[in-house]
């Protein structure tokens, strides 16, 4: 065998170990692109689902309900091409049942209260959480600048509303224990709140309210303190002619000893 040929052989021994090597690697980085893709469409759902559950009904209009349902579905829809070993096709089937519901206005999800500045903060974190996912939406060509825009300001109202719906509790409260000037104070800060939002239609009917609430308080309130007024007098009147009284008695007890 001469030196040409051993050349040769050893060449192609280099060029296939190179090419089977570039085969492994490409392998390699195709798994692990394919379980980044799987990992991120499988967070992509699960955030959907979790902001869908958790915000509260009350605040989840149509739109943004479709805008959650459609990420999920875009999600499922990519596991099922990388076929991933998770039931995305169930997940698939299950949004498109949701999103038909939606359609026909029979999603009702029940309303929650916001009875506490921490709950409120809760509900303020997951609506920054969605408004961050619509912006991410925006930014990779799946809604349009004034889909976004239009959600975007809303979620911002819905910010202030919840801080309003957290006073407005606190005052029916405080309605309740007799504690009108507090309940006053309480509508007025979810007035003050939703004015944030004065170019929304809702936030302006809401501050109308609150006004109506605060007037009718504010007339209970004077006839409150009317009333404990009248008998707080009256009890001094008592307590003032009891001593006059006794004196008389004690003046005609001693008239009729003389």
């Amino acid at each position: 065998m001469n030196t040409t040929t051993i050349v040769s052989i050893l060449a192609a021994v280099v060029v296939t170990s190179i090419v089977f090597i570039g085969i492994r690697q490409m392998r390699r980085r195709a798994r692990i692109e394919r379980l980044r893709k799987t990992t991120a469409n499988e967070n992509t759902y699960n955030h959907a689902l979790g902001l869908l559950s958790d915000i509260p009904g009350q605040y989840l209009n149509a739109e943004l309900k479709l805008l959650l349902v459609n990420q999920m579905e875009y999600a499922s829809r990519q596991l099922t091409r990388l076929r991933a070993d998770l039931p995305a096709q169930n997940w698939l089937e299950s949004c498109q049942q949701t999103k038909q519901q939606i359609l026909e206005n029979g999603d009702d999800r029940k309303p929650v209260k916001i009875d506490s500045p921490e709950r409120a903060g809760e509900v303020k974190g997951r609506l920054q959480s969605l408004a961050t996912l619509i912006e991410g939406m925006h930014k990779d060509g799946k809604i349009d600048s004034a889909t976004a825009r239009k959600n975007l300001k809303y979620l911002r109202f819905l910010a202030h509303k919840t801080d309003a719906d957290m006073h407005v509790f606190q005052a029916r409260e405080y309605v309740k224990q007799n504690r009108i000037q507090k309940a006053i104070q309480a509508y007025h800060l979810a007035s003050t709140e939703l004015g944030k939002s004065r170019d929304n239609p809702i936030a302006l009917r809401a501050i109308k309210s609150f006004r109506t609430r605060i007037r009718e308080l504010e007339a209970l309130n004077v006839d409150g303190k009317e009333t404990a007024s009248t008998g707080l007098q009256a009890r001094r009147d008592r307590e003032s002619g009891q001593p006059l009284h006794k004196e008389e008695r004690m003046t005609k007890r001693a008239d009729n000893d003389n």
